[in-house]
């Protein structure tokens, strides 16, 4: 992961919950108002970890350890490499999200209604089923 990327996702499960942000409705970002998972762009120096992290902490308001990360996937977009990293939490981590100014608000849901949801990021659908059916759940 010492390769240039453009920035880092993470699908964050609060028990059987997942943890996602409703994009703004603005004009200027990529899908406004779409579902899409914490994360966002790289500062200069940091890790896809790092990314992930700070990004999540800004947008959520939670300070996760980089030790309960996984890496589930790495696409090669039109914008450069994004990271996306997976981490399971308890179903209490919910009760500690503190929302940021990123984003119209957050949703704890079911990560298979993600997987269905029309208005979620589709290339983050299939990356969230496939990393479901990695673990043997239906996605």
């Amino acid at each position: 992961m010492n390769e240039p990327f453009r920035g880092a996702k993470l699908m964050l499960f609060a028990g059987r919950q997942l943890l996602v942000l409703r994009r703004d409705r603005i004009a200027e970002i990529d899908w406004p108002g779409y579902l899409d998972f914490p994360g966002g762009l790289r500062e200069p120096g940091e890790t896809p970890e790092v990314c992930v992290l700070r990004e999540t902490r800004e947008e959520l308001g939670l300070a996760l350890e980089p030790a309960g990360l996984t890496v589930a996937h790495r696409r090669e977009g039109p914008k450069g490499i994004e990271w996306f990293f997976a981490l399971h939490g308890p179903a209490r981590l919910a009760e500690a999200v503190v929302m940021g100014d990123e984003g119209e608000s957050w949703l704890a849901m079911p990560p298979n209604d993600f997987v269905a949801a029309e208005d979620a990021i589709p290339h983050f659908r299939r990356i969230l089923r496939d990393y479901l059916f990695g673990l043997g759940v239906a996605g």
